[in-house]
Order: structure tokens, then C-alpha cells, then sequence
């Protein structure tokens, strides 16, 4: 795959990513555990979702540029306008899917498992292509990598501390929990699962990089 042809890959992936993170929120059983504060924040401030998820984002690559300081890669920079992006198509999508109402369990199951679907699918895009992570992600291997912690463990407790953000600002300031329920628990759990299985099904390698392959 060229240059370009991963760049691409990697605005599609960025694409079916913040679809997927939208249906989640519509399917009313609460968000992922990365978007789980930015959704908090758009409820209790007036900002929308994507620029709250703009917003975590850069505060997670300052995390970034603070720990490694003088090894900080400068393409890693590219994170900023590649998260402006992504923030972006997530208000288009709050947009698109806004008459999305679902009022039977069974519904909001269906939309809930088709929204973590969509984001293992743009997660396992985005390791295919290869080009750049989300700050979210790079923060988490930033941590593993820099102080030798185990990236499962150090992403486990990322969302972990995320989630209790979300859940302790929901609850000062709207008074209720919002943005966190079984949702969320099913997104950790499948999310994970369903984009190995994309991995292994949609890539191969080349010359000792991922690569598209359909079929």
C-alpha cells in the first residue's frame, strides 16, 4: 500500500469510527469508556460532543509531548488536526443519526451492537493503515512504553479513570449518572474481540507491514 493509500484508509477508518461511537450514544445504554467523558461534558457545557472529544484529546497529546518531552516525534503533532477531523465527522453523525430513537430494549441492544461493531471495524482500519494513532491510544502506549507497563493493564486503568470522570461529573452537575451503564461494560468487552476479528480478516502483510486485503 502507498502513502497516500494509507492516509486514506486511515480518514475512512476515522469515518466509521466516530459513526459507530455516535450509535453507541443513540442506543441510550451508555457510551464507551473512551467517549464516556467527552459525552458527560457536551451534556453539562455548551459544547457539542465533537468538540468535547476534541477538547480530552488534546489534554491526552499534552499528556503525550509532557512525558517524552525532547523524544516526542514531531509527526505525532499530526494527532491535533487528524482529532479536528475526527471531532468533526462525530457532530455530522450526532447529526445523520439524530431521529435514531429506539424505544424497545431489543432495539437498543441492535444499535448498540452495530455502533461497537463500527468502532472495533474503524479501530482495526487504523492499525491496518498505520500512519498515526488517536491521542487516546498513543497516550496509553506512551505510558506502557515509557515506564514498562503492560499496554492491556495501563488502557484498562485509562478508561477506568475516564469512566469515574464521567460518572462524578454527571452527578454533580446533572444530579444523575449519564453516558455510563451495561453499555458501556459490553463495549470493553466486545469492542477488543470484534477488531481482532476484523484484523485477521481484512489485512495481511507485506514487506513486514499491514496491509488491506479483502477476501
Amino acid at each position: 500500500m502507498s502513502v497516500v493509500s494509507r492516509w486514506l484508509l486511515f480518514l475512512v477508518a476515522l469515518w466509521i469510527q466516530s459513526a459507530g461511537i455516535v450509535l453507541v450514544v443513540k442506543s441510550f445504554l451508555g457510551t464507551s469508556p473512551i467517549s464516556s467523558l467527552p459525552y458527560v461534558m457536551s451534556e453539562t457545557f455548551p459544547f457539542t460532543f465533537g468538540e468535547t472529544t476534541f477538547a480530552v484529546n488534546m489534554v491526552f497529546l499534552l499528556g503525550q509531548m509532557l512525558i517524552l518531552k525532547k523524544k516526542f516525534p514531531k509527526v505525532q503533532l499530526l494527532q491535533a488536526p487528524m482529532t479536528m477531523i475526527f471531532a468533526a465527522f462525530i457532530d455530522l453523525c450526532m447529526q445523520a443519526f439524530g431521529n435514531i430513537t429506539p424505544d424497545a430494549y431489543w432495539q437498543k441492544l441492535i444499535i448498540l451492537f452495530l455502533g461497537a461493531s463500527m468502532v472495533s471495524l474503524g479501530v482495526a482500519l487504523q492499525g491496518i493503515a498505520d500512519v498515526l494513532k488517536l491521542p487516546g491510544e498513543g497516550l496509553v502506549y506512551t505510558i506502557s512504553d515509557t515506564y514498562h507497563l503492560d499496554f492491556g493493564k495501563v488502557k484498562i486503568a485509562n478508561d477506568g479513570i475516564l469512566v469515574m470522570l464521567a460518572i462524578c461529573l454527571s452527578y454533580v452537575e446533572i444530579g444523575s449518572i449519564e453516558g455510563v451503564r451495561e453499555g458501556t461494560l459490553i463495549s470493553v468487552f466486545i469492542t477488543g474481540i470484534i477488531a481482532r476479528f476484523f484484523l485477521r480478516h481484512l489485512s495481511g502483510w507485506e514487506e513486514g507491514r499491514r496491509v488491506l486485503r479483502i477476501g
